[in-house]
């Protein structure tokens, strides 16, 4: 299996992902890897490493999660693997729960969202989001 590794959703995933029926609540799982430095487009704090520079993003994300009815979740550091072949580990798993498709893409339209987006990119040298859902009662 090859993992494309992306920041940034291409027009046909973001489509196909909100475009697909709404069906309840979800967690998203996050798996991060930071670039050795930060990147910023405009060339600010290059200083920062790529860990710091995320690390500005997920301390403002949690009010805009939050600001939709969700609820940020578990983080934390990838440490090792018990299971399983990976040429390389992700650095890092991020958790978070929304009420529904709409409260997400509610979030990353919201233009405060997207200006604290600069610092996941400019940390990120790739993500998976995967949307899970739990069984219902």
């Amino acid at each position: 299996m090859q993992v494309i590794n992306a920041v940034i959703p291409s027009p046909e995933q973001a489509a196909a992902f909100f475009g697909a029926a709404e069906n309840g609540p979800f967690t998203m799982i996050n798996l991060l890897k930071f670039k050795p430095k930060a990147d910023y487009a405009d060339g600010r704090d290059a200083h920062l490493s790529g860990f710091e520079a995320y690390m500005r993003y997920g301390m403002a994300v949690r009010a805009h999660i939050e600001a939709v009815g969700g609820v940020p979740g578990y983080a934390g550091r990838v440490t090792g693997l018990m299971l399983g072949e990976v040429e390389e580990l992700w650095d890092m798993v991020a958790l978070a729960e929304y009420p529904s498709l709409a409260a997400f893409q509610q979030m990353v339209a919201n233009p405060d969202y997207q200006a604290i987006s600069v610092h996941r990119e400019a940390g990120l040298a790739g993500q998976l989001n995967i949307k899970t859902q739990g069984p219902r009662a």
